[in-house]
């Protein structure tokens, strides 16, 4: 059955639908995509107008904007809202809804029979489920053209779309151009890896080294020229006895809890080395069940197979202070161990940790395990946890008798939603696959369903992919848009046709950064939904690794799929309330490298770079002129401040599936 898109964006496809002519962006994959199919052929039309018609009703379920197609208020339908066309003046939809399109539904098919009707009426005479028996008309049910499209017509709006036969789109709107420029000031000389905003809404964050040390900060508030309040020599808690740090290794992600303030529970990931500690005992992910023989692996960098291993380790602020919430330090012991593997290689093991805003579960980001061009294909391998996005719940732990049979890789439960129930050849714990080394996702704080990973790429193309459940980012098949194949495969490979990847919606190229040595590695950021700067509201930040570019990336039309990401200038400010360096022949702040991003709790958005902790300021003081920044304060907006007419369609292929996937099951005479 269609599973249920509980965090879905557009998917960005490979190649057309075969069924449904969506290509580009659409909310089926291919197997949706063959069950609307199944529905159509179950219809058993014979007039081919009126099947024509009612293949593109069925279809506009892959519309983009199928959200709000199959929704009318709270309530989902089974079929989407038939433009009847009323358009009001500042509809955001275009002047194809001003068609008809229910008339024509009507005229066109209401004489001919076909099976299992979407359009029988329920008992209250409104919209209501499909009739599962024999052939009917639509003149059984309706008495005349007004009363059906009084029940499935509807007008393109402000905040609505509806339905003419055609994949909706919106009124040509010019893409803004992009803001002059990023101004920065410096407010920290420490070199993090990780920041978290605190879970109770202050304007404290805490700050994690890759050695493995967290620090409790107070931060300054815009324009007040204060700095980073944190002491490095008293950490909130030190891990460094557990932590194996190296280039490649070290602490790699730290998550609060949602209710840390109450319940003072917070997660570390890092790596560690099972020759130097006795609580390195993890399964190695190179085995049997995935095809590999670790004895064949080979030393890498000195360092046998597995002897270093991803780990994710709860630990607690409770007991040390009369509230979790006005800890200012933790005990180093752990609570609990959720998660230990061992890894293939030395490198591309990911390990960023994130609690998902609307699910309350952890999400564990995890690379290929390293080698060139995933020699044993790991991030295709179902079976294999490397290269992959990992959901866990970690709020209900099973017995250990239980995590035994189910062959788990430590304390955690699956949630019940996890794609493994439809995606049967997955493992549990696995929610997106196809990825390489995933450096940095963020859940968009005004549209959750936004959940952006950057994906370091191998030669050629570093991107920034929208993950959404059950997706396949295409690695190592493609490397971003581009097709790879690797230099050699013990692993074996895996062909394009099998798959259907998801394409990048934004990236660059190595050549794009540098020309003479084609080397780039991104570092994802997040949406900027401060208005600190009003001019960069709404776009998404990503930057390179190596400190010479910024990008900022807009979607258009909003809740689309479809972005256009520029290269922006950006500078320090000359009151900086500490001292930034220059790049020498060069006006760009000497930042280094660009390990991560940060977003406070009031929204403004932080880079964390080997020279320092950098903030997002207003644009005046960088002398970027922004039309906007007069107009607006430096707090953030509220959560109930209004938005835009093209903001207030609701995020794209939601869960209406639920319904839709009923409905199916009803017509395929499966219930």
């Amino acid at each position: 059955m269609l599973h249920a898109r509980l965090i879905a964006a557009p998917l960005s496809l490979n190649t057309t639908l075969k069924f449904c002519s969506y290509n580009a962006s659409s909310c089926c994959n291919s197997t949706e995509d063959l069950q609307l199919q199944k529905q159509f052929e179950a219809m058993n039309i014979s007039d081919s107008r009126c099947a024509s018609v009612m293949k593109s009703i069925l279809c506009a379920r892959c519309d983009p904007f199928s959200a709000e197609l199959f929704t009318t208020g709270s309530t989902p339908r089974p079929v989407p809202i038939l433009c009847n066309s009323t358009v009001s003046a500042n509809s955001s939809q275009s002047s194809q809804a001003a068609n008809n399109f229910c008339f024509n539904v009507w005229d066109t098919c209401q004489n001919v029979s076909f099976m299992k009707s979407p359009f029988a009426p329920s008992l209250k005479s409104q919209v209501g489920l499909p009739v599962n028996s024999n052939f009917s008309k639509l003149t059984d049910f309706w008495q005349s053209k007004t009363d059906f499209c009084n029940a499935f017509g509807g007008a393109s709006s402000t905040a609505s779309v509806c339905f003419d036969g055609q994949p909706v789109t919106l009124n040509n709107t010019e893409i803004p151009s992009p803001p002059l420029g990023l101004c920065l000031e410096k407010i920290g000389n420490g070199s993090y890896l990780s920041m978290a905003a605190h879970p109770d809404g202050s304007n404290r964050a805490f700050f994690a080294s890759q050695q493995g040390k967290i620090w409790l900060a107070t931060i300054p508030d815009q324009g007040s020229g204060g700095t980073l309040g944190l002491d490095e020599s008293n950490p909130f808690v030190d891990l460094t006895d557990e932590v194996y740090f190296d280039t490649q290794f070290g602490m790699m992600g730290i998550a609060f809890h949602p209710n840390f303030a109450q319940n003072g529970r917070f997660f570390a990931s890092f790596n560690c080395d099972k020759a130097k500690w006795s609580g390195c005992t993890g399964r190695c992910s190179c085995n049997s069940d995935v095809n590999c023989d670790p004895s064949k692996l080979g030393t890498d960098n000195g360092a046998q197979p597995c002897q270093y291993q991803s780990v994710v380790a709860e630990y607690t602020a409770n007991g040390t202070s009369s509230q979790p919430s006005s800890a200012t330090s933790a005990k180093p012991t752990e609570v609990r161990r959720i998660f230990t593997m061992g890894l293939p290689f030395t490198s591309h093991h990911g390990g960023q940790i994130l609690f998902g805003p609307a699910d309350g579960y952890l999400y564990f980001m995890m690379g290929d395990g390293g080698g060139t061009g995933d020699p044993y294909n790991f991030s295709q391998n179902k079976k294999s946890l490397l290269g992959k996005i990992m959901r866990l719940d970690v709020d209900n732990i099973p017995s250990a008798a239980e995590i035994a049979k189910l062959n788990l890789w430590g304390n955690y439960s699956i949630p019940k939603d996890n794609p493994y129930e439809e995606d049967t050849g997955l493992q549990p714990e696995i929610w997106a696959y196809g990825l390489r080394n995933p450096w940095r996702c963020s859940f968009d704080s005004e549209r959750p369903s936004y959940f952006m990973c950057a994906d370091v790429g191998q030669d050629q193309y570093e991107e920034v992919d929208i993950i959404t459940k059950d997706g396949n980012y295409g690695w190592r098949v493609y490397e971003g848009p581009l097709p790879y194949t690797p230099p050699y495969s013990p692993g074996g490979n895996t062909t394009p046709s099998s798959i259907s990847p998801i394409f990048p919606v934004m990236g660059y190229t190595h050549s794009d950064v540098n020309q003479k040595e084609g080397s780039a590695s991104i570092t994802g950021g997040y949406f900027y939904r401060s208005m600190t700067d009003p001019c960069m509201y709404g776009r998404y930040l990503y930057a390179d690794l190596y400190a010479t570019a910024l990008w900022a990336g807009i979607e258009n039309p909003v809740d689309s799929g479809n972005f256009n990401s520029s290269r922006i200038p950006f500078s320090c400010a000359a009151d900086s309330p500490l001292q930034c360096s220059s790049l020498p022949g060069s006006s760009l702040p000497a930042l280094s490298y660009i390990y991560s991003f940060g977003e406070d709790n009031r929204k403004d958005i932080y880079l964390l770079a080997s020279s320092g902790v950098y903030r997002v300021v207003r644009p005046s003081r960088c002398n970027y002129t922004c039309s906007k920044e007069n107009g607006t304060s430096l707090a953030s907006p509220s959560p109930s401040s209004p938005k835009s007419h093209a903001s207030q369609l609701i995020d794209p292929c939601n869960n209406v599936v639920l319904l839709f996937s009923s409905l199916l099951l009803l017509l395929l005479g499966f219930v």
